[in-house]
């Protein structure tokens, strides 16, 4: 036994457990354990003095030794230090510190900081905050990409403005007047109730739009005394010689709109709370980038600048595009072949002078994403920060499919019926008659639109004759025949069940999601809002307070911020698909759906009225979308259209 001991002492150290009992020539773990380390010091020390103590002798139940320094402390009977609360600091080796902050991912309602309480991009971090610049000769829809970012972008609750420079031109040259919606947002607007129904009492109208600003006043073309302006009185000509490269007293002119719609921005993003800012104009030389590039970077030099491009080198959606500006402020109630004729004129002028943005740009270190015939293919180059990222990522699904998009709630179930929150009941007999109806009505409007857009596609013709301003669809009359059409539901029994007619149509395509399930109502789930008024009611007003920021207690409890932030996704795929799509849905979900395709503000968001037996229909058009909405009439088990629908605030909580 001496001799195993000695032999196992030579072995290599490793973390064991010594199994031996004091006072036993056995071990009774040996064959469970690894041999025994060598003792160390410490070890051997405290083990010779225990047997000094106790004669050698075990003292009480068998025990084990373990061989690690950390196997025997020594209790202590003196109380605890206090605990002090930390201090503020600064552990760096600049005081105050004078490193940027890190700009990191900000989500609201998903993300949290001391800077940021709600997850939005706070004022400090200026280089988490971005100016997008538009890049791309006319008619190539930059304005198209502008407004999906713009409503995608404050969809995503980060503060978003379009700033473009083709209408303070217009204001500037006579054509448009400034309206209450074009106000920069560094102004500040004198416009109360009480003073605004006085002077209409007083002067039987309303009384001028008055604002008290604090950036240099709109350039005004037509004012003598405006530097670089024509001394003739007059509205400023807008024909194709206005934009001619050669033109050098129109060039200041327009690079001096430019400079001031740039400062709205920045005063804007600097000022004014904003996360994001669009450029919208042509900016198709290397000069003029530069030009707003280093006064960006003298106001603030931290500002991210991301350059979108849109080239277009379809001539069927050129031409589309084209026509679409025939019906804009420029060409509004002129005839349309001249306008056409002069509108391509312009065009020409920009070509001459136009650089794609590339070299440049990749010298000086900047951002940039191209995007070919509107999304069919992106390049994009150096991102940075997650705004760019999810922007360039958001691009990618871009597509002038005609399709239709449809977005209802499932029908009436059984919790409906006693007016509980959540759950997953099953449909009431009603609820199934509405998933029968909704089908037959469905399986009727896909049919009558497959003739509607052959016909349209027909009768298209180009260039257009007076009056005719529908542009054409650019996509090929038999990729409408082969057209699929999907029905998502999500994954709750009420919403599966809407949708069982449409499940055993083969012509279909079912799939349900979890990210369209409803908002998880944590522990109030199965509870109503009397209920819940009733048994707490401090969260019941907490809630009434601020519903988008209201996040239900209890494990799983969701907020609205929450179901955005599921959804992102949801949306970039109904985006990138070419096929139609009925969403079958509920109440949470259908409000921040329809509140992206309808561009509402957050403000909205959490109070629009989505009741049971409400259908809604959206086209994407390459000028917005269509968007009608049918209220189901049970009596005919068919629906019925809502003309001039226009989103309102709930009015019935349990309808």
């Amino acid at each position: 036994m001496k001799s195993s001991l000695a032999a196992s002492r030579t072995a290599p150290s490793s973390p064991t457990i010594n199994g031996e009992v004091r006072g036993s020539t056995t071990n009774r773990h040996d064959v469970l354990l690894p041999p025994p380390a060598a003792p160390s010091s410490l070890t051997y020390a405290l083990k010779t003095l225990d047997n000094h103590f106790n004669g050698g002798r075990p003292t009480g139940p068998p025990s084990f030794t373990y061989d690690s320094p950390y196997s025997r402390s020594i209790s202590s009977t003196a109380p605890g230090s206090p605990r002090i609360p930390p201090n503020r600091s600064n552990s760096g080796t600049h005081t105050p510190r004078v490193r940027p902050h890190a700009t990191t991912l900000n989500i609201p309602g998903m993300t949290r900081s001391k800077a940021s309480p709600d997850g939005r991009i706070p004022d400090r971090d200026v280089a988490s905050k971005l100016v997008i610049i538009m890049v791309g000769l006319p008619a190539r829809g930059k304005s198209y990409i502008t407004k999906k970012l713009h409503r995608y972008l404050s969809w995503q609750q980060h503060n978003t403005r379009i700033f473009n420079v083709g209408n303070r031109r217009r204001i500037a040259a006579g054509i448009t007047s400034p309206t209450r919606d074009s106000a920069p947002a560094s102004v500040a607007v004198v416009d109360d109730a009480p003073t605004r129904a006085a002077n209409i009492l007083l002067n039987g109208a309303p009384p001028p739009h008055i604002v008290v600003q604090d950036e240099p006043s709109a350039l005004d073309l037509n004012n003598p005394n405006c530097p670089g302006s024509p001394k003739s009185p007059g509205k400023i000509d807008q024909s194709a010689k206005f934009f001619d490269p050669n033109n050098q007293s129109a060039s200041r002119l327009r690079e001096q709109v430019a400079l001031e719609t740039l400062d709205e921005l920045l005063g804007y993003l600097l000022h004014g709370g904003g996360a994001v800012g669009i450029l919208d104009a042509t900016n198709s030389t290397i000069q003029r980038r530069k030009l707003l590039v280093n006064h960006i970077r003298e106001r603030e030099p931290k500002l991210g600048i991301l350059f979108i491009e849109s080239i277009c080198t379809d001539q069927n959606l050129l031409e589309a595009n084209m026509r679409l500006k025939l019906s804009g402020p420029d060409y509004r109630d002129k005839d349309p072949v001249k306008s056409l004729e002069d509108f391509k004129q312009r065009v020409k002028a920009y070509e001459s002078a136009y650089q794609q943005v590339g070299q440049w740009e990749e010298d000086n270190d900047l951002q940039y994403i191209q995007m070919i015939d509107v999304g069919r293919k992106v390049v994009h180059h150096r991102l940075k920060g997650f705004l760019s990222g999810g922007i360039a990522s958001y691009l990618t699904t871009f597509n002038l499919s005609p399709r239709q998009i449809w977005i209802t709630r499932h029908g009436q179930s059984v919790d409906n019926q006693l007016h509980k929150l959540g759950g997953d009941s099953e449909l009431t007999e009603r609820g199934h008659y509405y998933g029968q109806a909704l089908y037959n009505f469905i399986t009727h409007k896909r049919k009558e639109w497959l003739i509607e857009q052959k016909d349209k596609i027909a009768q298209s013709s180009f260039p257009p004759q007076p009056g005719d301003h529908t542009p054409p669809y650019p996509e090929l009359n038999q990729e409408l025949d082969d057209k699929n059409f999907c029905v998502w539901t999500s994954m709750l029994k009420r919403s599966i069940e809407t949708a069982e007619y449409f499940d055993a149509d083969d012509d279909y395509d079912v799939k349900a999601w979890e990210m369209l399930n409803e908002l998880n109502a944590g522990t109030f789930e199965g509870m109503t809002y009397e209920e819940i008024q009733q048994k707490y009611p401090e969260e019941y007003d907490k809630r009434a307070r601020d519903k988008l920021q209201y996040i239900y207690p209890g494990v799983g409890g969701e907020g609205y911020l929450q179901v955005i932030s599921r959804l992102r996704d949801m949306v970039r795929e109904i985006e990138r698909i070419t096929d139609h799509v009925l969403i079958i849905s509920h109440r949470s979900v259908c409000r921040v759906l329809m509140a992206y395709f309808m561009d509402l503000t957050r403000d909205d968001i959490a109070d629009l009225d989505v009741p049971l037996g409400i259908l809604y229909a959206i086209e994407p058009k390459p000028y917005g979308i269509e968007f009608h909405a049918y209220r189901y009439n049970e009596a005919l088990g068919w629906f019925d259209e809502l003309p001039n629908y226009k989103p309102q605030k709930t009015v019935d909580r349990n309808s």
